[in-house]
């Protein structure tokens, strides 16, 4: 047994409240919570710092921007990973569930290649070899209108630890792209289209999501049953869509784009995930700071750091949620090696034996 370790004078994040106090680990597991101010003597004095609990990170296009770090860049992947999660560990994010689009389009100039399969084993590889700081789990964001969706989702399996799977539909004229305007000046600025071409481009995704939609979405139901995964929306506009989510068993709402949506998920119990960035800078749908509809998750995107911010008061609720033991997450020596937690993701208890 090794000495205890206390960390004193501390703002304790705590479930439903916060309160100045300190907190005794031995052997990376916490055995003493006090109160008060004082700092015993051998103690590290956090001088009122906040000691929060791991955060949990359901989504985040982290790992992308380090992969490709400027247009037609792929940066060495074990690189970018090792990065990716040191960035992580360094916000006080102690679990993510990586996410990664399946559901590709074959032709080469749509630039919308496969990638999950090969990514995922470079990432769970370096976990075996124990090089990440943080605990990794997959988040597969499957794509119905796309080609090659079935075949991706059938490339992985028990070994993987796929925790959430997500249906996303970026069909043009609806969700995210219900605005054709948005949509069209979005397109043409990544992809230099012209008109002719933007019109092709939007004909092509509908004449997909008529071939393939409605299959595709039945099927990424069916594997994150099988994965035992958490099943999740993505970009929800209508109560209509929302029933629809509810149906197939949907837990976990991620950033629906109106009131309308999220007023709906509250109805039909369904957990509501928004973006930290927009809500730091005041974007997308301001009304979901209203109490009544107010979201039940935050998930940092491409900007782990907004997880963190002290301004964020929200952050303080969704802390309770995330499941992780109270503890410093950047001190890597304080992480068990092997242990035994619940996950609660998105208000489902897990049971996760061994090393997670």
């Amino acid at each position: 047994m090794t000495e205890p370790l206390i960390l004193a004078n501390a703002t304790l994040v705590l479930p439903g409240e916060t309160r100045v106090g300190s907190i005794t680990l031995t052997d990376g597991v916490i055995t003493d919570i006090a109160d008060g101010a004082s700092v015993p003597k051998g103690a590290i004095d956090l001088g009122g710092d906040y000691l929060c609990p791991g955060l949990v990170e359901l989504h985040t296009d982290n790992l992308e921007r380090h992969i490709q770090p400027r247009p037609k860049v792929d940066w060495p992947h074990a690189a970018a990973i090792i990065a990716h999660d040191a960035e992580l560990a360094g916000t006080g994010i102690t679990t993510v569930f990586d996410a990664m689009r399946v559901g590709s389009i074959k032709a080469a100039e749509a630039r919308y290649g496969a990638y999950a399969r090969s990514l995922a084993s470079e990432l769970l590889e370096l976990r075996d070899q124990d090089a990440l700081k943080i605990s990794h789990f997959l988040h597969l964001r499957a794509e119905v209108c796309s080609e090659t969706l079935v075949n991706e989702l059938n490339e992985f399996g028990d070994a993987d630890r796929v925790g959430l799977v997500s249906l996303m539909d970026h069909t043009p004229g609806q969700r995210q792209f219900r605005d054709m305007s948005k949509l069209e000046a979005y397109v043409k600025g990544k992809h230099g289209f012209d008109d002719d071409g933007f019109k092709a481009h939007v004909a092509g995704l509908k004449r997909m999501r008529d071939t393939y939609g409605d299959l595709h979405e039945v099927e990424a139901v069916k594997a994150a049953r099988r994965f035992g995964a958490v099943l999740a929306s993505h970009d929800d506009t209508t109560a209509e869509q929302v029933t629809v989510s509810a149906g197939h068993g949907i837990h976990l709402a991620e950033f629906p784009t109106t009131v309308e949506a999220a007023r709906a998920c509250h109805v039909h119990g369904i957990k509501v995930m928004m973006g930290a960035p927009n809500l730091i800078r005041g974007g997308r749908i301001p009304a979901m700071s209203r109490p009544r509809i107010w979201h039940s998750w935050n998930s940092s995107m491409c900007c782990p750091r907004t997880m963190c911010l002290r301004p964020c008061c929200w952050r303080q609720r969704s802390l309770a949620k995330s499941g992780a033991i109270l503890r410093a997450a950047w001190r890597r020596s304080l992480r068990p090696r092997r242990m035994r937690s619940i996950l609660r993701i998105a208000g489902v208890s897990k049971l996760a034996s061994g090393r997670i």
